[in-house]
């Protein structure tokens, strides 16, 4: 399975974003699907994560204001960002579990939430 972020740029705070994440190779939608972030100097976090039947969750920082979402018809995920702050300046990835745990990254997605 391989993902590829897009999406990101510059939001203002209290702004929304929505990031897209293309999956490609063979899944038949069987695949769990987490969104990360790195800001600079930062350790990479998990930020949310989706299953294959779409249940979701969220790390405390981002909850109530990001959504995860999916359709499995097309092979993508999505990020949507509500009420963004400027911690939330990172790169953003989407990855699957076993390639994040094995340390494989794609390129990611800026994010900047700056007036």
């Amino acid at each position: 399975v391989q993902l590829a972020e897009s999406g990101g740029g510059l939001v203002q705070p209290g702004g929304s974003l929505r990031l897209s994440c293309a999956v490609s190779g063979s899944t038949d939608g069987f695949y769990i699907v987490g969104w990360y972030r790195q800001a600079p100097g930062q350790r990479r976090e998990q930020v949310a994560g989706i299953t294959e039947d779409g249940h979701t969750h969220y790390a405390d920082a981002v909850k109530g204001r990001f959504t995860a979402s999916r359709d499995n018809d097309r092979n993508m995920v999505f990020l949507e960002m509500s009420n963004v702050k400027p911690d939330d300046t990172a790169v953003y990835y989407c990855n699957e579990p076993q390639a994040a745990a094995n340390d494989i990254w794609g390129r990611g997605t800026q994010v900047t939430v700056s007036s």
